[in-house]
């Protein structure tokens, strides 16, 4: 304990030793002391000294300390000190903090230092597994260092940190945990944490984002104050930046949870914008750039259109553009929130259109739009900011047919307005004004104007200027080529290739693709030879662009050339280039274009960003247009007039080809648009027809249950005249029988009478058949044989004989009972009505009578109602009829439509023959092509629709 004293309290005792042998020794203690005190007391030592001796303490106290994590979980005092040990051994920071009056090489050794001490902890993944299982603890000594030994180790070696973490079991979650830590310590320093974690890696960017980090961050966003707050927003911004950007499911996940309607209130900035402090900007600045991640050109078409109708519906776009008219916003944010509301716009028609009717607050009130482009052409503005307007302006313009319009439309004669500023005015001002740069930006804003509409092309052609009094008026056109041929002789003085350069690009974008231009444009006698003679001179290393833009032009008007100027038809401009160029030289200054090295720049990306105002030179539209004619201008310049013929005639034969095609197409879409109209028709008849049908089922069960009920009535009425009628006492019975039976006796009475009479003549047959059988008897008395027969006819005679008494005995029975029910029946006939009149009440009668007249009211209506139902119900078998007939016919409509369907494949196989025969016709065209020493690398079609 005395040696720790001392090492601890500074105290010499005799002499002292190095710091490798305390260190040494310390570890062995470590390693060796059996009381936790000691070991405590140990760490504690190793820790004082591991900023001043970091190389010894790392070195030989590494696996000790990594030891004591594993072995003294129970002690958060010493979990601390062996934590704060190792990160001051594999921080560079506290480094870097003593080595600023140092060289480089010292600076770099310390962080080769670090590196070093990392890879050794990270030999086994289980340390790093360790160390996530220690972050779980409370703690504040062990938690807060567990922490920035982990930040420590994600700054040294980030990948292999991340893989590590990644595969760990809830290794992510437990480090998401800190975000919810009360102690803000932790919580901020878990912030530092997260941002190394997602550094360039998606997996554990999409993890962090579903462990709900989009909603706690925001939280603490607007807990500290959103854009007022201090470095904590700055942490969280930062962190929101590492999880959205180049992350498509991260930023579809933030957009469907919402969070875009979460950044509006960032964005409120009061009318009061005096002293904006440092933090503020920088937080400011992270929103907007935040912004930009969700609407970025790199981002996928569909989810940036997504993301700008959100911005749009909940206020944010209305919210920047706010800023971008307030006053007293430092200029740094003025120009990321114009850049932020470019892309916000940029192809949203919705959009585009809310921004054009945005005014500043100025008297009077000026468009947004009009207040930028001032802007723009200001060569006192900041380089920034005016690129920043010009790609507002671009982003205003892509693919807004109808905003270019109305750009245009300022600088037609018609709409000019002198009382105010237009935005064509301030783009004809900044293409002619002294500025090269103002120059350049109206000259590029002006290209956007005419980019790929046709119609704006044409109307600019349009525009005539007034250059000076007493002179008349000259076209736009003709006036940017007056200061081209005027520029090669300023250029001769003093730097205007920038001025050039934009000019030739907007002469390049107007009149692409649209041979009126072209005509225009040659008409004027000066210009084919001044292209030419830029072209053919063998100029500096600057003018090598000019002559690539040259190269471009003249190429744009042989391949845009309908050969309606006989002195500058296609033929006569190659044999010009032929004579005065050369095919080889003009390709080769064509080729000047793409290989400038600022080319390759402007092509990546559509936001104009250059390191000064010189290296302006490119538009990335631009470079897309100069991809796109290239190759074609290099084949039309080296075509003969024999192929060009020929081409022509290729030309014309697939657009014959493709008119059929088309009128074929057409009629196919028609027939398509009657044969679905048709069965959208036979679809609404037979829903219409189910419903009917359902209706009959209805109606025919309601009638069921009509007729149920009706026979349920019938059997209670049936009941109650029964009722009523046995009420009635002897008056309707006949000695117990009632006149149902007296009708059934009598009946019975009459068969007897029947049977009696019938018996009588069997009884007459029989008396004859004796009487025969006697006088036979009797003959045959004598004989032999005689005596058996005789004696069996008499035992048939005795057999008969009692027949004949059974049946009379019977037949007297018969007699006596019909005797007995006639007089019984005689006797009930005339006792019923005295019997009747003396048995019922009078009262009890009435009762009766009116009941049995309810019931048959009750009979009568149900009979009424019975009778309505057979009525609807034969209405409605004679409009299921009807419906029927009108299925068939429609049915035999479909019939009729399926065999014009038969028809029209018949005819597009036709078609299909046709296509065939003149896909051989081109192929045998093609052949003709290639014998004649013409290479075919595209289809000839497409590139004669351009």
């Amino acid at each position: 304990m005395n040696f720790f004293r001392g090492v601890i309290s500074g105290q010499a005792a005799g002499p002292q030793p190095s710091g490798a042998e305390t260190i040494q020794k310390l570890c062995d203690r470590v390693a060796s002391s059996t009381l936790l005190e000691d070991r405590r007391d140990a760490v504690r030592a190793l820790k004082s000294l591991s900023k001043k001796y970091r190389m010894e303490v790392g070195t030989q106290a590494m696996d000790h300390l990594i030891n004591i994590l594993q072995t003294d979980r129970s002690d958060s005092e010493i979990l601390g000190y062996a934590l704060d040990t190792l990160y001051n051994v594999i921080c560079n920071d506290e480094e870097e903090e003593q080595d600023e009056s140092e060289d480089e090489s010292a600076q770099k050794q310390a962080d080769d230092l670090g590196l070093q001490f990392t890879d050794t902890f990270i030999q086994d993944p289980e340390h790093v597994t360790l160390l996530l299982t220690l972050l779980e603890e409370f703690d504040f000594h062990v938690r807060w260092p567990g922490v920035k030994l982990l930040t420590a180790l994600l700054k040294n070696q980030g990948p292999q940190i991340q893989g590590i973490i990644l595969v760990s079991p809830m290794g992510v979650s437990r480090l998401m945990d800190l975000l919810a830590d009360s102690r803000e310590v932790i919580r901020n320093d878990g912030l530092l944490l997260l941002q190394q974690l997602t550094k360039s890696n998606a997996a554990i960017q999409k993890i962090v984002a579903f462990e709900n980090a989009f909603e706690r961050l925001l939280d603490i966003i607007t807990e500290e104050g959103s854009s007022d707050g201090g470095i904590v927003v700055e942490d969280c911004l930062l962190l929101l930046l590492n999880l959205l950007k180049n992350n498509s499911s991260n930023q579809n996940f933030f957009k469907e949870g919402s969070y875009i309607q979460r950044m509006k209130p960032w964005f409120e900035v009061g009318d009061d914008n005096s002293g904006w402090s440092a933090q503020k900007v920088t937080n400011l600045h992270l929103m907007l750039q935040l912004v930009r991640v969700m609407v970025s050109p790199v981002n996928s078409p569909g989810a940036t259109a997504s993301c700008q109708k959100s911005m749009f519906q909940c206020g944010l776009l209305q919210q920047l553009c706010t800023i971008l008219m307030a006053t007293g916003v430092p200029a740094d944010i003025l120009t990321e929130t114009i850049n932020t509301v470019s892309e916000v716009i940029r192809g949203s028609q919705v959009n585009q259109d809310y921004f054009a009717s945005v005014n500043a607050p100025s008297n009077p009130p000026r468009p947004a739009i009009v207040v930028l482009l001032m802007s723009m052409v200001n060569e006192r503005q900041p380089f920034v900011l005016r690129c920043a307007v010009l790609y507002c302006f671009q982003c205003f313009l892509y693919k807004n047919q109808k905003g270019q319009g109305e750009i245009v439309a300022t600088l037609l004669p018609s709409t000019i307005d002198a009382n105010s500023i237009s935005a064509g005015q301030l783009l004809c001002g900044g293409l002619f004004s002294a500025d090269s740069l103002s120059n350049w930006c109206a000259a590029v804003a002006l290209a956007h104007a005419l980019q790929d509409n046709l119609t704006q092309k044409e109307q600019l052609l349009r525009v005539q200027l007034a250059t000076s009094l007493g002179k008349p008026p000259v076209s736009l056109l003709q006036q940017c080529t007056n200061i081209l041929s005027q520029g090669d002789k300023i250029v001769r003085r003093g730097s205007k290739v920038q001025t050039r350069v934009g000019l030739l690009m907007l002469l390049c974008t107007w009149i692409s693709n649209c041979p009126i231009a072209v005509t225009h444009f040659l008409h004027n006698q000066e210009n084919v030879p001044f292209l030419t003679a830029q072209i053919s001179e063998n100029l500096g290393e600057d003018e090598r662009l000019v002559q690539g833009l040259c190269a471009l032009l003249l190429g744009i008007c042989i391949y845009y050339n309908d050969n309606s100027l006989e002195n500058y038809t296609k033929e006569k401009l190659k044999q010009l280039i032929e004579k005065r160029i050369g095919k080889e030289n003009f390709v080769e200054k064509l080729g000047f274009i793409t290989k400038h090295e600022l080319y390759s720049r402007a092509a990546q990306k559509p936001q104009p960003v250059f390191p000064s105002p010189e290296q302006m030179l490119f538009d990335h539209e631009f470079t897309k247009l100069v991809k796109e004619l290239e190759g074609v201008i290099t084949k039309a310049v080296h075509k003969s007039s024999e192929e060009e013929k020929k081409e022509e005639e290729v030309k014309k034969t697939l657009e014959q080809h493709d008119n059929i095609v088309t009128q074929y197409k057409e009629l196919i879409r028609e027939q398509d648009a009657q044969l679905q109209e048709l069965k959208e028709q036979v679809a609404s008849m037979t829903s219409q027809n189910e419903q009917l049908q359902a209706t009959i089922t209805q109606q025919q069960s309601q009638i069921q249950q009509h007729k149920d009920q009706y026979n349920i009535l019938k059997l209670k009425l049936a009941k109650e005249n029964q009722g009523q009628s046995n009420s009635q006492g002897d008056g309707s019975q006949v000695n117990g029988l009632q006149t149902e039976e007296l009708t059934q006796l009598r009946e019975e009475v009459e068969e007897l009478r029947k049977q009696h009479s019938l018996l009588q003549t069997q009884l007459g047959d029989k008396d004859a058949l004796i009487s025969s059988l006697k006088s036979g008897a009797a003959q045959t008395a004598e004989g032999p044989a005689g005596g058996s027969d005789n004696t069996e006819l008499l035992q048939e005679l005795e057999a008969l004989r009692s027949q004949v008494q059974s049946q009379s005995t019977e037949i007297g029975q018969l007699k006596m009972e019909r005797q007995d029910l006639l007089r019984r029946a005689e006797v009930g006939s005339s006792d019923t009505l005295p019997s009747s009149d003396s048995s019922l009440d009078a009262a009890k009668m009435a009762e009766l009578e009116s009941r049995l007249g309810a019931q048959t009211s009750e009979m009568e209506r149900l009979k009424a109602e019975v009778k309505n139902l057979s009525e609807s119900r034969a209405e409605l078998e004679k409009h299921l009829d009807s419906t029927t007939s009108t299925v068939a016919i429609l049915q035999t409509e479909k019939e009729k439509l399926q065999t014009d369907v038969q028809e029209s494949k018949k005819e597009q196989d036709d078609l299909l023959m046709l296509l065939a025969d003149q896909d051989q016709k081109i192929t045998s065209l093609k052949k003709r092509l290639k014998e004649l020493g013409e290479t075919l690398d595209c289809d000839p079609f497409l590139a004669g629709g351009r």
